[in-house]
Parts: C-alpha cells; sequence; structure tokens
C-alpha cells in the first residue's frame, strides 16, 4: 500500500502534457499522475493511495457510512492540494472515477453528490464493459510478456471485490467472456457471521463459492485450457510471496501459502504482507477463491502478476477510453460469436455492415458521429436479425431483447443498449419515448441511436434479398435528397421497394430523400 508522499518533491515536468487518474476503488482511494509523451505513451510521474473501506461498507450493509464518505472527501482532497501544487487544475482530473462495487450501495447517488460538492468534482462510476476493458488491458500486456500465451488457450481469471470475470484466449485472441457473483470481499461479508477461522473458514469459504465455482467449471468444460493467469488487488498484493521473476506458481505453493495464511489473524497478515487492514480481510477469499478455481480446471500452475494493480489500473484508466485497432477487432469478435449462438445470418449481418460503414465514410459531414459510435454501428449490424431466433414476426422486438440481455465484450450497458435500440429500429417503428429503453438514455445518447439507426435502415434496404447482391454504391447529394447508384445491379426494384418503407427515420433525422436512381 502506498500511501501520500511527505515532502517528496516531484522531478520538473511540463504540466501541458501531465494526465490525472483518480479511482475510489473497493478498499481505498487512489491517484496517478502521468507525462504523456510524444509518442502517445505514458510514462507514470507520481502514484499516490491511501486505504478507505468502501466495500466494506456496501457488502455489510448496502450503505456507504458518513464516516467513509467523509474519510473518501479528505483523501481526495489532499491529491487535489498536490495537483494545485504543480500548477495543475485540481478540479479536472484526467479520469475521475468509482468503483462498480458503488453500484451495489443504496446511497451511492449521495456519496457521488457528497464528493461533488466538497470537492467540486464529478465521479462516474465504471461499470462491466469498462471494466472488461480494463481486464484486457491487463491481460493483453501479461500475453506480451509471455509470448508462448498467445500460442495457446489461456484463462484469465480477475476476481474482484464484487465479481469473478474469465477471459478465454485462444492464440492470442478472446473466445469467451462470462461473469460470475463472486467477489473477494462480497465473499469476506457473507461469511464472518460464521465465526469461522483456519482452515473451518476455508471451507465454508469453499462452500460458499460452490455454486459459482460448478458454473465456471461447466462454462469451460469444453475446451483444454494450457495456461491461467490470476490477477485482482488482494492475491497480486502477495503475488511476489509465492513467484519470482514472473515464474509460475505451482498449485502445491499456492495451496500451501493460502492454508499458512488462513492460520494468521488480520492483524498479522497486515504485518507480514505489508497490507492496509481492508485487503487484509478480504485476501483469505482471495486466495481460496484462486485456488478452487484452479483445483476444478486441474491445473499444475498458475501466473500470478507481480505488477502493482492499482497502479495498474490507473495507468489503463487513462488508455482505455482510447482503444482501437486489436481492441474494436475483439469487440466485434463478440458480437459474431453471439450472431453465431442465435443462428444470425453471418453473410447479411457482415454486409449491412459494410454498406454501413461505406455510408458512414462517405457522409463523415453530415452525421458527425465518432469511431466509437462506428464501431457500435458494426456491431448492431451483425446482431440486428438475432430474434429471428425466437421468430420472424417482430425479430427487431426479440433482437432487442437478446441483446439487452447479453454481454458484448467491452461495451458497457449504455453501449449495449445503444446497439440494441438501433437493432430494434433497422424495420418498423423508429425511435418513440414510450419504449422504454429509449426513454431512458439521454437526450445525446437519443441522437445518437436515430442517426446509427436511420443509417442502418437504410444500409438493410440495399440488402434485402440477403444475397449481397449490392458490391458498389455510389452517392450525391443535393440539398434535399441523398441519390443512390448502385452499379452492377440492372433492376433495382426490390431494393427500391424496401427503401420507401426504411428510408423514412433518415429523412426525419438528416433532412434527405433517399433515392435509387436507375442505372444508365
Amino acid at each position: 500500500m502506498v500511501l501520500a508522499r511527505k515532502n517528496k518533491p516531484l522531478p520538473p515536468v511540463n504540466t501541458t502534457t501531465l494526465v490525472t487518474a483518480l479511482h475510489i476503488g473497493a478498499s481505498s482511494v487512489s491517484m496517478i499522475i502521468a507525462e504523456r509523451e510524444e509518442n502517445g505513451s505514458l510514462k507514470p510521474i507520481d502514484f499516490l493511495e491511501q486505504p478507505a473501506p468502501l466495500a466494506r461498507d456496501v457488502f455489510g450493509s448496502t450503505v456507504v457510512s458518513n464516516a467513509t464518505t467523509e474519510r473518501i472527501v479528505t483523501i481526495i482532497r489532499g491529491y487535489q492540494q498536490t495537483l494545485a501544487e504543480l500548477g495543475l487544475d485540481p478540479h479536472n482530473f484526467t479520469r475521475a472515477v468509482a468503483t462498480n462495487v458503488l453500484h451495489e450501495a443504496t446511497n451511492h447517488e449521495r456519496v457521488l453528490n457528497r464528493i461533488r460538492i466538497a470537492c467540486g468534482l464529478p465521479i462516474s462510476m465504471i461499470d462491466d464493459g469498462e471494466m472488461t476493458r480494463l481486464i484486457y488491458l491487463k491481460t493483453r500486456r501479461r500475453i506480451q510478456h509471455l509470448p508462448a500465451m498467445s500460442l495457446r488457450t489461456t484463462l484469465v481469471v480477475h476476481v474482484g471485490p464484487g465479481n469473478t470475470r474469465a477471459l478465454l484466449f485462444q492464440k492470442g485472441l478472446i473466445s469467451r467472456y462470462t461473469s460470475y457473483r463472486l467477489g473477494t470481499h462480497r465473499t469476506r461479508e457473507a461469511v464472518e457471521a460464521s465465526h469461522a477461522e483456519g482452515p473451518s473458514l476455508l471451507r465454508v469459504i469453499r462452500e460458499h463459492a460452490s455454486g459459482n465455482l460448478a458454473q465456471l467449471r461447466f462454462d469451460f468444460s469444453d475446451v483444454s485450457i494450457d495456461g491461467l493467469v490470476l490477477i485482482g488487488y488482494e492475491i497480486q498484493s502477495v503475488a511476489s510471496f509465492v513467484t519470482k521473476n514472473n515464474e509460475a506458481c505451482t498449485l502445491k505453493t499456492l495451496r500451501q501459502f493460502t492454508s499458512e495464511t488462513a492460520a494468521l489473524t488480520d492483524l498479522e497478515a497486515v504485518k507480514r504482507f505489508q497490507l492496509d487492514y481492508q485487503t487484509a480481510e478480504a485476501l483469505l477469499p482471495a486466495l481460496e477463491i484462486n485456488l478452487a478455481i484452479s483445483e476444478i480446471l486441474a491445473l499444475k500452475e498458475v501466473h500470478i502478476p507481480t505488477s502493482e494493480y492499482e497502479q495498474g489500473l490507473l495507468y489503463d484508466l487513462l488508455a482505455s477510453r482510447e482503444l482501437s485497432g486489436s481492441f474494436a477487432t475483439e469487440v466485434l469478435r463478440s458480437a459474431r460469436i453471439l450472431a453465431a449462438r442465435y443462428q444470425s445470418d453471418a453473410g447479411h449481418g457482415e454486409h449491412v455492415g459494410k454498406l454501413c460503414k461505406h455510408f458512414l465514410t462517405n457522409l463523415q459531414d453530415l452525421h458527425q458521429l465518432t469511431e466509437h459510435d462506428a464501431l457500435l454501428l458494426q456491431v448492431a449490424a451483425i446482431l440486428h436479425e438475432v430474434g429471428t431466433y425466437v421468430s420472424s414476426r417482430a425479430h427487431h422486438k426479440h433482437s432487442e431483447y437478446i441483446i439487452l440481455n447479453s454481454e458484448i465484450f467491452g461495451l458497457d450497458r449504455v453501449d449495449v443498449t445503444i446497439v440494441a435500440l438501433v437493432s430494434r429500429y433497422h424495420r418498423h417503428s423508429g425511435p418513440r419515448l414510450d419504449h422504454s429503453a429509449y426513454a431512458t438514455l439521454t437526450t445525446e445518447d437519443r441522437i445518437r441511436v436515430s442517426k446509427l439507426a436511420a443509417i442502418l435502415r437504410v444500409a438493410d434496404a440495399l440488402e434485402r434479398t440477403h444475397a449481397q447482391r449490392v458490391s458498389k454504391i455510389e452517392i450525391t447529394r443535393t440539398p434535399d435528397k441523398l441519390r443512390i447508384r448502385l452499379p452492377g445491379v440492372e433492376d433495382a426494384a426490390i431494393e427500391r421497394l424496401a427503401m420507401a418503407s426504411k428510408a423514412d427515420l433518415f429523412e426525419q433525422v438528416f433532412g434527405l430523400t433517399v433515392v435509387i436512381e436507375e442505372e444508365n
């Protein structure tokens, strides 16, 4: 645990290149100051961390106490003073977030309001989508450090404070993502009433986790896992005691270390492993859950990163929103896996996606959508007909339901909601405020949905035959019309008929009537 600096000056830096991240975590509040170098990479300058028992409150009573809230406020104010001394705006962090554990507190809004009033700082809560992105970043670095793992089937397990997430990598690419309501602090609070100690406490923890462990075993029973990477705040805090130089830790070593730790009191664990008290409380559940997962997968060794978990998370927070390239590829892979699960027409979805991309590229000044919006549109194109698995009748509504109740790697809940709604609006009615999911969005996000759905409907009309016969598109614009020519298509009667029923939203949103012109 790294506490606040005392009289430790920072090296001279150019404040215009500094970026900052604040994280209100499950058991601590931390801040990183980093310098963005010319090539875009981040160079950590300073890292601060102080304990705060947020998770203990949330999982113990579902309410964050006033004492914990004021503790967090005091820590943040101290960090803000540090930024002010550097000549930085103390109210303008590059990223300022709270753990997704806070979602489960019944008074989370009051806590965030208190921080905003006391510190002049808006805090956003990390959701499952961003947490997955952060795990992905950490995992990608791990695979880079161990190149052999990129050629094997590797399962990465993150046992967090409230939930456990598992990412399956095959040849360096994500092929599966699952999550379980099983976490270190959640387990600690659940078993505390047993008053068990030592080996008895390990048995209670294992019994409490048995249902989720059985589900995890089932979820990965169809694959042969070559390597297991265990990440998480608590287990990485003690990684140096069970592994050296990033070498693998044998299951025998992990089992013995867990048994020895069970014999310690929380205070003894604090002293031996140099932990704060909140981390020490959750250490035994972390060790036993990770050990149990290793055992049910019948592996002889595991890999535990010895790097600082919290410092890495803050670093990744600054990079998470800028992900592109390989990350976008993983998002699309996840969408394709979901589409295949519901036996959607892959050729149709991919072709609609290509047509969407053509409109996005050629109408940028009109729609002014971002690269992230373009990614969501590609996902919607792939998934817009998954509802036919339920029924071809009203399949757009079934598509919305399936997507809303599915996980798409790397997308947060707002992203998934946007994809679900864009998929719903690919036919029949456009966006309406009496559609509950649409009504919950902000005005800005509702506009995004309307723009994306308008483009998807036009692209889908050109792929009405599901035969991919429209391969080229020529677009011209007049003040009131979007004129489309389809070179190579001699008779566009089918596409013209489909466009007549689907282009209405495009005209409403962009003010242009869509016209398919005859090939001369």
